[in-house]
């Protein structure tokens, strides 16, 4: 079958599951379970309506037990097991306790990970931030600051995969004495006159290269965010302060910046549950070599080329524990905005 029409069929069979069970769900509860009518017809008809809402929820908590909590659960439990392959080709599953996290301290790869993940919280959402606030009041100045939104907004549309691929063509080097299609290594060898470098290769450096491409991608995100914040702030309180005699770094600092703090540090935070889960650049531009590796790409390598799954599902909850109390704080700031 041609997979356009797979795809509509797909499509076709799920809204009409989900019109179909809210339907008779809904003609179930109010006719069978909770009929309204007879003496007890306002009693049903208020058990009808409690019950109803649970009806509606019920797909997505399904979904969620399913794509959330189980995986977590097995993980938790392959954390806690070791893998084993007998001779008769069956597989078994031995409980270990926390072996699996004591071998992971033991790894260098895996301190080079975590160190390597603590950079790029330090600079990733800092600088995503700050390039995306500057860029968020510089372009509501200029006549053509749509223009220039959409062009900055731009890499938000390109995959993780897709902007790797882009950099890496970027940092590309060629050998001496041949034309450098890498921007970076061209212009390198221009001004300095110096063979070309393995940007890629060098220690601790190549890691900030790599973070200039998350960067690049985030900028438009905290941009989009951020401008909407820096409209939204009164109007009669910047005249106020320009009557008062303050100048545009005042204003900037002492009364913009205070009333967009909120939108700042939601920015912030949003900007680093993605960095802690980064691997889609780390993977496509290097795979964790030359002293580049991340938390994500040691899991993935952990499970996926060495096949160990102990190691990497207890790798993969130790992620899991660096980005809950992120999701927590963010979770009990956004009920209090709503309060």
């Amino acid at each position: 079958m041609n997979p356009a029409i797979q795809g509509l069929l797909t499509i076709a069979i799920g809204v009409g599951g989900c019109l179909s069970y809210f339907y008779f769900s809904n003609q179930i509860l109010d006719k069978v379970v909770f009929p309204a009518k007879g003496p007890n017809a306002g009693k049903n008809i208020n058990r009808a309506n409690l019950v109803r809402p649970w009806l509606f929820l019920l797909p997505a908590l399904l979904a969620l037990g399913l794509y959330l909590a189980y995986p977590v659960i097995e993980t938790i439990r392959l954390s806690l097991t070791s893998r084993e392959t007998l001779s008769d080709g069956t597989t078994v599953y031995n409980f270990v306790g926390l072996a699996n996290y004591v071998q992971l301290s033991g790894d260098p790869k895996f301190w080079e990970a975590l160190v390597n993940n603590m950079f790029w919280l330090i600079v990733v959402p800092a600088m995503s931030t700050a390039f995306g606030l500057l860029a968020a009041q510089l372009t509501d100045r200029i006549a053509w600051g749509n223009i220039a939104k959409s062009l900055i907004f731009m890499p938000m549309a390109i995959s993780f995969v897709g902007a790797a691929v882009i950099w890496k063509l970027v940092y590309d080097a060629r050998p001496p004495g041949t034309e450098q299609i890498g921007v970076l290594n061209a212009i390198y060898v221009w001004f300095t006159g110096n063979d070309p470098q393995q940007w890629l290769t060098t220690p601790f450096w190549n890691s900030f290269l790599l973070m200039i491409v998350l960067i690049w991608i985030q900028t438009g995100f905290a941009m989009v965010i951020l401008s909407a914040a820096l409209r939204g702030i009164p109007e009669e309180t910047i005249e106020a302060a320009i009557v008062d005699g303050a100048n545009p770094f005042q204003i900037f600092f002492k009364i913009k910046m205070p009333q967009i703090a909120g939108t700042i540090v939601v920015v912030w935070t949003t900007i680093t549950l993605v960095v802690l889960k980064v691997f889609d650049i780390v993977f496509a531009m290097t795979n964790g070599q030359w002293g580049t590796q991340v938390l994500a790409n040691y899991m993935f390598n952990q499970l996926f080329v060495a096949r160990d799954w102990g190691v990497g599902s207890a790798s993969a909850m130790i992620i899991m524990l660096l980005v809950t109390p992120i999701l927590y704080w963010n979770v009990r700031n956004a009920r209090k905005e709503m309060r």
